[in-house]
């Protein structure tokens, strides 16, 4: 198997793996907010990476790395998790679940952009055909939940649709970062190690100046929540990070990016099956061309 195989069937697992993790992050940010979820899931995902490095290395920390990679993956790692999630969580507060996954379906498009912009990167005509269809079925398929009955004011609306657009903007700055920094055949788990790590200290270093770090740990008391917290930074930070990196390493940016974009796809069944959520005529529709596009990449 060829190493650009390689790099998107690990952007197909990362999106399932997002897709389980979103579920899990779901139910434990409803009991003990967006915030201390952060930071817990965070430092329980440092802990699976910091195990799985010593088991592979010898080491939790790649402390041999050189003084540029590690700055690379610092900034890819505060930008991508601390600074996008920050974002993220406030995009939700002002525009609900179903309009900030639309926006966030942007994140394809604005990292083939930036890799345009910072390797020269280029896609032929078909992929950028095959990435756009996806894009459009992710677009479909997201637009197709219903959005809530409650009324938002335009200038929430105008808040929360530029902190999405930060989000999408710094999730695909990670992207470009990450590959920057694991370039000349830097291992992924090493790479993922150092950007939790510095992500981590952030969100933590925040918490600890505001004088909310001790209480995070009290909502742990909540053994459902304590459960999914665990279990999404499992599937999250920890394997689904670890995947898009070796996404990102094989395959160009945008096919890769586009590849895990397709969470909301996944979505779909996993939805219905843990909330009950109706699977729309119109969602099955946006999944078929969805499926279509990566059929395309794959091909092409």
């Amino acid at each position: 198997m060829d190493a650009a195989r390689l790099g998107e069937i690990a952007a197909l697992g990362t999106a399932l793996l997002w897709s389980l993790s979103y579920v899990q992050f779901t139910v434990a940010v409803r009991r003990i907010g967006p915030a201390a979820l952060n930071r817990l899931r965070l430092l329980a995902a440092l802990i699976f990476l910091m195990c799985a490095h010593v088991a592979v290395y010898g080491r939790p920390v790649p402390i041999d790395a050189e003084p540029a990679r590690w700055g690379w993956l610092i900034l890819s790692g505060v930008i991508g998790f601390a600074i996008s999630d920050a974002l993220l969580f406030r995009a939700l507060f002002h525009l609900g679940a179903h309009r900030t996954s639309l926006l966030m379906s942007l994140i394809p498009l604005t990292s083939a952009l930036l890799a345009w912009g910072a390797f020269g990167e280029r896609l032929t005509w078909l992929q950028m055909l095959a990435g756009l269809v996806t894009v459009v079925g992710i677009t479909i398929v997201v637009s197709s939940r219903p959005a809530g009955t409650r009324a938002i004011a335009r200038r929430a609306i105008c808040a929360g649709v530029a902190f999405a657009f930060g989000a999408v903007v710094a999730q695909s700055a990670r992207y470009i970062l990450s590959v920057q920094g694991m370039s000349g055949g830097f291992p992924p788990l090493s790479a993922n190690v150092l950007q939790i790590l510095a992500a981590t200290a952030a969100v933590w270093a925040v918490a600890l100046v505001r004088g909310t770090a001790a209480s995070s740990f009290g909502l742990l008391r909540d053994r459902l929540a304590g459960m999914m917290t665990l279990g999404g930074a499992l599937t999250g930070p920890f394997l689904g990070v670890t995947f898009s990196l070796v996404a990102l390493s094989r395959a160009p940016v945008g096919v890769a990016s586009t590849l895990m974009a397709l969470s909301p796809v996944f979505l779909l069944p996993i939805s219905r099956l843990a909330f009950k959520e109706p699977i729309t005529i119109r969602a099955a529709a946006g999944t078929a061309l969805a499926v279509s596009g990566v059929a395309l990449l794959f091909l092409f």
